[in-house]
């Protein structure tokens, strides 16, 4: 029975050391005597021990790299500091163990380098302008690379570009100046606008009268009444006013504008009598 007891503790043993629980999301490599044998995905795998060692397990999943604030000079020579987030996952284990030594470090230096390289390329206003663009440009050109590391970059986001504190004010009283200067060629836009709207009432205005005096004769006594209740009020204006005035009237015409204001003044005299009297 001993023998056979043995046999069995053994048989369980192995099925215990070859018996491997790979978890939902990772994937292993094998090597058998030190060379590449195989892949073991999800699930419950067997190797053969002694012979068969796992040498790798990692996750298939999406991971996380930050990017730690790196100091950068842009193509006009300021100096920034940035910093982002890369997104990326392993799409061939084998490959991602076997082509580089320490693929964390590698993908951290890599996207530093081209970072550097992608913002020495811009000015400082095409940085702030085009973020969008470098974040495709980096994706792009990262891709390229770590394709050979059976790694994809899912997705690339420059997180922050601080400028120095002189340079920042130096954005600010720019941006404060842009909009005062927006602000005043709106309003001369306006004032513009509203002279052409006053100009074209003014026409209107002087067409109709010449259509009713080219048609009614009779409307130049109306024209003249209007000419003098202007005058009129122009000189009630004066006089309300505490400073000193002086008024010219054209002589060759100044018997023409009193008999104007003898009528309308002895029309709103008659007008306030009425007025009293009821």
């Amino acid at each position: 029975m001993e023998p056979i007891i043995a046999i069995v503790l053994v048989l369980i043993g192995y099925a215990l050391g070859s018996a491997k629980l790979i978890n939902q999301g990772n994937e292993a490599l094998v090597e058998r005597l030190g060379q590449y044998h195989r892949k073991l995905r999800p699930g419950l795998n067997f190797i053969v021990p002694l012979l068969d060692q796992i040498v790798m397990e990692d996750t298939t999943r999406e991971q996380v790299l930050d990017i730690k604030p790196q100091n950068v000079i842009t193509r006009d020579n300021i100096y920034l500091e940035v910093d982002g987030v890369v997104y990326w996952r392993i799409r061939n284990i084998e490959k991602s163990f076997y082509e580089i030594d320490d693929l964390q470090q590698g993908l951290a230096t890599l996207t530093t380098t081209t970072l550097r390289e992608i913002l020495a390329q811009n000015t400082l206003e095409e940085t702030n302008a085009s973020r969008a663009e470098m974040n495709r440009a980096l994706l792009e050109e990262l891709n390229r690379i770590t394709e050979q590391w059976g790694v994809e970059i899912l997705r690339v986001d420059i997180q922050s570009i601080t400028p120095p504190e002189s340079v920042r004010r130096s954005m600010e009283e720019q941006r404060a100046a842009e909009i005062n200067s927006r602000a005043a060629i709106l309003e001369a836009e306006g004032q513009r606008q509203a002279a052409i709207k006053k100009a074209e009432g003014t026409k209107t205005s002087m067409q109709i009268i010449s259509d009713a005096l080219r048609t009614n004769p009779e409307s130049k006594d109306i024209l003249r009444y209007l000419v003098a209740q202007d005058y009129i009020n122009a000189s009630y204006k004066l006089g309300e006013s505490p400073n000193a005035k002086v008024v010219f009237v054209d002589p060759g015409k100044g018997s023409d504008m009193m008999d104007l204001i003898s009528e309308s003044v002895s029309s709103e005299a008659g007008k306030s009598s009425e007025n009293g009297s009821t």
